[in-house]
């Protein structure tokens, strides 16, 4: 129930979940409080992990919501596509039958490919599949040059990896041109140490076939969100590559 509101102080207790959908895939996630409380599905972007919303799912969970953040197929720690396919279709279908497990229809909050995901699902739907959405850095007429160019940074080192995550961090750096970032827990995350010693973004790399989409999707997403009537808000990042002003 939109802006149902539980007493600061209620549990943000951390604990693990895991949901299968349609074609036997796991997808590994995290709640935080009490499931009997409005829910709140936190759908990160591409590249990512559930924990990129971590510090969030807590504040949201501290407010009385049921916060649960999930790793999209093929990242963190659910299970990849048996058949290497990961269109926009696979992520919007993950999500909606991820919601359906919940106790009602959640607020969804989806960064990048977790928005792009419940913008198609609710816009394929005559049901209410999300009481509402917040978009966060992603409407239906993103930019594919932004889209791109992301894609094309994470080809980048996908095959040699990296000798620490303090390297890592240093390629980040340079693409993004903004300041080092000092604390590599959470960049940690997106990574795993393979038995050469290298690390290696923790994702699937066949997952950047879903480029072979990108130029379509703008002209196709605006046509079928028209029929949205949930709720939506949109975050937009200053410096992003993917909403311009005049798209926001």
């Amino acid at each position: 129930m939109i802006g149902r509101y539980y007493p600061v102080g209620t549990s943000v207790d951390k604990h693990s979940l895991q949901f299968s959908v349609d074609d036997g895939v796991l997808i590994a996630a995290d709640g935080w409080g009490d499931p009997v409380h409005p829910p709140v599905l936190l759908s990160h972007g591409g590249g990512q992990t559930r924990h990129a919303w971590g510090s969030t799912a807590r504040a949201l969970a501290a407010q009385g919501w049921y916060a649960v953040a999930y790793d999209h197929r093929g990242h963190g720690d659910s299970g990849w596509s048996p058949d290497g396919q990961y269109s926009i279709e696979v992520f919007a279908r993950d999500q909606q039958a991820i919601a359906a497990q919940l106790s009602q229809a959640p607020v969804l909050v989806g960064a990048s490919l977790g928005g792009m995901s419940a913008l198609l699902a609710q816009g394929r739907s005559r049901e209410a599949l999300y009481a509402a959405l917040v978009l966060v850095d992603i409407t239906p007429n993103m930019s594919v040059s932004g889209a791109m160019n992301i894609l094309r940074f994470m080809g980048t080192h996908i095959d040699e990896g990296f000798a620490s995550p303090a390297e890592a961090a240093d390629v980040i750096a340079h693409y993004t041109g903004r300041p080092r970032r000092q604390n590599l827990d959470g960049l940690s995350k997106n990574l795993r140490q393979r038995g050469d010693g290298r690390y290696y973004w923790h994702w699937d790399p066949k997952f950047l076939r879903l480029g072979e989409q990108v130029s379509a999707m703008p002209e196709r997403m605006v046509d079928i969100t028209r029929g949205i009537r949930q709720p939506i808000l949109l975050v937009r990042g200053r410096l992003s590559e993917l909403v311009s002003e005049a798209a926001a």
